[in-house]
């Protein structure tokens, strides 16, 4: 669920990760390793984790 959450607010709000997460007062690496552990990877080209 946290990774469809991110993927909305990046594709709605126009965003880049590193934006969002300066926003939202959220350690990029410690999201990117959290949501790497579930199996998710952030594509910078498509602004997106899949």
């Amino acid at each position: 669920m946290l990774m469809s959450v991110i993927n909305m607010r990046l594709r709605d709000e126009g965003v880049k990760l590193s934006e969002l997460c300066c926003c939202e007062d959220v350690d990029m690496d410690e999201l990117k390793d959290r949501l790497s552990r579930a199996g998710f990877v952030y594509d910078e080209e498509h602004n997106c984790f899949s």
